[in-house]
């Protein structure tokens, strides 16, 4: 049984499965896509740990199949996620070459987390973004600029990762993680160059403060049910290829990772359409994951892991409900929308878990993740190289970033749900949507409440729900230095907290944020940057070529001009001297002179 688990790595069959959903009638193909992600949980959760899957690629040693409590953790959440996706795809209208293509960039997803060395981790880095970006581009209009812009970003990114990766390989001598079999003794990548580089190239996945613009810029253009897929797998990933980049973490990255948590949740309180809106909420939520991570302590990273599996949830969700909307509405735009709870009850009722999950609220799965990482940033901290300062300016950070986050989300439901109303007739989600939310929002729910110290606790072991497949044992005080309880006065009035200033601060600023236009964000500055440095390099360099050319042309006319009627060119100068020449001499005069010209011009 081992071995027939073990025998592929799971990213090539998977492929396999995307090109028969594309290959076979819609409602068969994605039956297929979403018994094969059922399949995919189910593997991941019983492949046993420390299997190895060994190979040669492209000459080195690599690792094809690599299983230890990470890649588990990525493999279960991806997999339970492409159900719903796949099912919500169906109900949604979609391709089934479009849900090919989203279930090529789960299969590549699959591949990297699974990966044991960096040369496949990077292979499939790079499929990921192929195959998102033919996802993006599949549904044409302003999806397909959106699309090249989103590519040349993640090309940039995979390049800088790479020259992380060979870095590192000039240092250890291998690509191998250091927890495989003949892996190097030291985890992550080596110090100096290699680490800036690979920092900014995964930067680049998990949206780092300047490298996020493709994130709003893409996910609201494709179909609805590609955002769904597009909101998973990209930032998460990049999520877990920082941690083995740098499983002992680093202080500038942990306070990259408190900047986004603000950062994302301000520009997402400016947004109108729903989702742009969602899109930089990725980019706030992955900063407390990159927050975790770089904080470094068991405590810190076992957050960062848990709200990687939570986010996957209650993002999937949001998107979902989001999508729901505009499929019966056709509209993107909080403004041009009001009191859809009433004619949508199911669909209001899913985003209202999805949001008090997102923000945090007690009973709900984000509450225990935040709640986690929050801690950790307190309790704990590394003497990181640079001179930060006091560590609990990250734990006000992440705090400011969940009183923004509650904004939003206030914002989101006041406007779309449950103030004024839509004129024009709308119906709820069908019944494969609300299957694939009704799913997903009782996972945020128990995932929120099946944790050790919970209201349940009593009942429900502990090793029951979240705690019980992180790749951490956050209960135990061997393992951490202060044991965390999730369920404790000081979380809840925390918790309870943050809502009563998210409502405060969207009371205050209900009536400036409704008379914003589209606020410019760094891509309003390197877009047109990128442009017209480009449109002038070309333009530049054809006017020089076209120079050049002109010049070689005049010289050799004047040239030939001058030696077939050497007489007419001395009268031209002003000279009325007599010369006489044989046709010998004359195409003795002109080889040399076309000699010398080219001479000067290949070599001069």
């Amino acid at each position: 049984m081992t071995a027939a688990l073990t025998a592929l790595p799971p990213g090539p069959v998977l492929l396999v499965i995307a090109a028969l959903i594309a290959l076979t009638p819609r409602r068969v193909g994605h039956a297929l896509g979403v018994a094969a992600s059922g399949v995919a949980v189910a593997w991941a959760w019983t492949v046993p740990a420390g299997a190895h899957l060994q190979a040669t690629f492209l000459g080195f040693d690599a690792i094809l199949l690599n299983v230890d409590e990470f890649s588990r953790l990525m493999g279960l959440i991806f997999g339970i996620i492409g159900v719903v996706a796949v099912l919500y795809s169906y109900a949604s209208e979609a391709e089934s070459i479009q849900t090919a293509f989203a279930f090529s960039y789960v299969a590549t997803s699959f591949g990297a987390v699974f990966a044991g060395d960096w040369l496949t981790l990077l292979f499939f880095w790079e499929l990921m973004a192929v195959t998102s970006t033919l996802l993006v581009w599949h549904y044409r209009g302003e999806a397909v600029r959106a699309g090249f812009r989103y590519a040349l970003l993640h090309g940039l990114g995979g390049t800088l990762l790479m020259a992380a990766i060979l870095g590192n390989y000039v240092a250890k001598g291998t690509f191998l993680f250091a927890t495989v079999p003949g892996g190097p003794e030291t985890a992550g990548i080596v110090a100096g160059l290699p680490a800036a580089l690979a920092a900014v190239g995964i930067g680049v996945n998990v949206g780092f403060i300047g490298l996020h613009a493709w994130l709003p810029d893409t996910y609201p253009r494709p179909h609805i049910a590609a955002s769904v897929f597009l909101c998973v797998f990209t930032t998460k990933t990049g999520v877990y290829g920082m941690y083995r980049a740098f499983p002992d973490g680093h202080v500038a990255i942990a306070y990259m990772g408190g900047g986004m948590a603000v950062f994302g949740a301000t520009f997402a309180l400016f947004q109108n359409d729903m989702r742009r809106l969602l899109s930089y909420h990725i980019q706030s939520q992955v900063g407390y994951m990159i927050a975790g991570v770089g904080i470094g302590s068991a405590l810190s990273q076992a957050g960062a892991f848990a709200h990687v599996f939570n986010h996957i949830l209650y993002k999937g969700l949001l998107f979902m409900t989001a999508g729901v909307v505009v499929y019966r509405t056709g509209e993107e735009s909080l403004k041009k929308l009001g009191g859809l709870a009433r004619d949508m009850p199911v669909t209001a009722g899913a985003f209202t878990i999805a949001a008090l999950s997102i923000a945090g609220f007690p009973g709900f799965n984000g509450f225990v993740s935040k709640g986690i990482i929050i801690s950790g940033s307190h309790y704990t901290f590394p003497k990181g190289p640079l001179p930060i300062g006091d560590f609990h300016t990250l734990e006000w950070l992440l705090l400011l970033g969940g009183i923004g986050t509650f904004m939003s989300f206030i914002k989101f439901g006041y406007y779309a749900f449950f103030h004024g109303s839509y004129d024009g007739d709308v119906r709820d989600a069908n019944r494969g949507q609300s299957v694939a939310m009704g799913a997903v929002a009782v996972l945020c729910v128990a995932y929120g409440v099946l944790v050790p110290t919970s209201p349940l606790a009593a009942v429900v072991p502990a090793d029951v729900g979240l705690f019980g497949i992180l790749p951490f044992d956050v209960t135990s005080e061997a393992v951490v230095e202060k044991v965390y309880k999730t369920y404790t006065v000081d979380h809840l009035i925390e918790g309870v907290a943050l809502a009563v200033l998210g409502l405060i601060g969207f009371a205050l600023t209900k009536r400036p944020l409704s008379k914003l236009g589209r606020v410019p964000d760094v891509d309003s500055l390197y877009n047109p940057a990128v442009f017209y440095g480009t449109r002038g390099l070309v333009v530049g360099v054809t006017e020089l070529y076209a120079a050049v050319d002109r010049a070689v042309v005049g010289l050799t006319t004047a040239t030939v001009r001058t030696v077939t009627d050497p007489q007419a060119a001395v009268r031209r100068v002003g000279s009325d001297v007599e010369i006489k020449s044989g046709i010998g001499r004359s195409v003795l005069i002109l080889t040399l002179a076309v000699g010398i010209a080219l001479f000067g011009v290949l070599f001069l």
